[in-house]
């Protein structure tokens, strides 16, 4: 029995010593989606200690650190991608448009190959697994993401077909949000890459199908104007096209004709007050000077009745990535596109959250207290957040959830952002605070008259809270004085 538990003490001791191998032995390969991602993740994950690299792609810089995986210290190589890896193309002579028929590219092989300027990426994917027992996917959270990170998958198996593969998710990237990531690995989605491989595939097909068809066409029968043009179809291009189409069609069809109103003016001292005729206006001008000679043989004004109700401007619905492009366009003069590229550019320094996401509430997880702290130390509209840290945040969620992200929302206080950077993170923050604040509140009169029989209305309006207004520079409501009214009064 005594040499038994001698014997099994040095088996534990041996297991120990064996186990702590392993730990020091373990070693992750991490991708991102573009290289800011990757610097910002390797800088949360190691506290900034991590150490930068050279990899074959000057743009996709390698940084080693380490850190604890499933309970155990590990050394991590992060590097990235440069959004795509690969590309789908047709094979062999099927890229040539003169020898064979467009149908036929409905059914032609295909084929994912590197882009070239890509090579370089490809290169160090390829040396930096051979030395890593795992693989740690951290690009974007999304369909898109999933079917980079499956591209990431392929290249990396090539080379080490059994190396195992995790999923970082993640919506934001902030300390706690990565780390939460690393603790909480997943497998990665295949059915969400394959659902990407099929519209690509398609799009792939019905647009060179299409686009060599109608070209070939087009340019034999009108050799002189586009015989050196291409005429191209996309999936998204031609339904976008045909909304222009029709409207242009729309603008050349409409015929604008002539049209008159009345309108009451009742002016005491400086103010004067418009009361809109009933009617709204007549496209017959003979009619409408019949109703003006009435009015003026018996231009007294008799007060109907004098309606006044409590009034709110609703605050917004928290950010999505439609509603933040319809914003930065109309408020910003800031183009979709810049603004998404700005955007993404935010979320990879972690400035804010994931900025593609059709959700527009706020889940009962998300400390939004601690989000509103951090920006009540910015110089402009950080006196409104204390303020609605006192209130206590209060979202008006919309009803749309992607089940995937968040609104969209700061995660971070900066100050050093210039020019339309600056601009697109001063509209998240300022619409996250709205959204989470108090509807503006009123009090609205509605005042109806009588004259000659012709009914005219006049509405004011008094502001009693700005609330969210205070912080949403996008948005007013200017208050709108008229003169006291009493029901049965009369006025000339």
């Amino acid at each position: 029995m005594q040499r038994f538990t001698k014997c099994w003490a040095y088996y534990n001791i041996y297991c120990r010593k064996y186990s702590q191998q392993i730990n020091v032995n373990m070693k992750y390969l991490n991708v991102a989606e573009k290289n800011d991602a990757a610097k910002t993740i390797a800088g949360l994950l190691s506290n900034g200690t991590s150490t930068r690299r050279e990899g074959y792609s000057v743009y996709n810089k390698i940084y080693d650190f380490e850190t604890e995986v499933g309970g155990r210290k590990s050394k991590m190589v992060m590097t990235s991608v440069s959004g795509h890896l690969l590309q789908l193309e047709f094979v062999g002579i099927y890229r040539r448009w003169k020898e064979v028929d467009p149908q036929v590219l409905f059914t032609a092989p295909v084929q994912k190959t590197c882009k070239e300027n890509f090579k370089p990426i490809l290169r160090t994917l390829e040396r930096e697994v051979r030395s890593c027992n795992g693989l740690i996917i951290w690009t974007d959270c999304d369909r898109e993401g999933e079917n980079i990170g499956y591209e990431i998958i392929d290249v990396c198996r090539k080379v080490k077909p059994s190396i195992k593969v995790y999923r970082a998710v993640f919506s934001e990237i902030t300390k706690a949000s990565v780390r939460r990531a690393l603790r909480e690995l997943k497998e990665p989605n295949k059915r969400l890459s394959d659902a990407v491989d099929v519209r690509t595939e398609l799009d792939l097909r019905t647009g060179a199908a299409i686009t060599r068809f109608q070209t070939m066409r087009l340019q034999r029968l009108f050799p002189e104007k586009i015989a050196d043009n291409l005429i191209s179809y996309g999936s998204c291009q031609i339904p976008t096209l045909g909304f222009v189409v029709e409207r242009y069609k729309e603008i050349e069809a409409f015929v604008s004709e002539p049209f008159w109103k009345l309108k009451v003016l009742h002016t005491i001292g400086d103010l004067t007050v418009d009361f809109l005729w009933a009617r709204n206006r007549l496209f017959d001008k003979a009619a409408c000077e019949d109703y003006l000679l009435l009015c003026l043989a018996d231009p007294k004004a008799k007060v109907i009745d004098v309606i006044t109700k409590i009034k709110h401007k609703w605050r917004p619905t928290p950010l999505d990535t439609v509603e933040m492009e319809k914003l930065s366009s109309r408020k910003l003069k800031i183009s979709a596109k810049e603004t998404m590229t700005i955007a993404e550019k935010l979320y990879s320094k972690g400035i804010i959250s994931y900025p593609r996401t059709e959700t527009n509430q706020f889940s009962k997880d998300i400390d939004l207290s601690s989000l509103i702290e951090q920006l009540t130390a910015h110089p402009d509209w950080g006196t409104f957040a204390q303020r609605v840290n006192e209130w206590g945040a209060n979202p008006r969620n919309g009803n749309k959830s992607d089940q995937a992200h968040p609104p969209i929302h700061p995660t971070k206080l900066v100050t050093d952002l210039h020019g339309n950077d600056a601009r697109v993170y001063e509209l998240i923050c300022r619409h996250f605070l709205a959204c989470v604040s108090k509807d503006a509140v009123g009090s609205e009169t509605v005042v109806n008259i009588s004259v000659a029989g012709e009914m005219f209305t006049a509405t004011g309006l008094c502001i009693h809270e700005r609330n969210y207004l205070d912080v949403f520079i996008y948005e007013k409501w200017n208050a709108k004085q008229i003169h006291k009214y009493e029901r049965g009064n009369f006025f000339r």
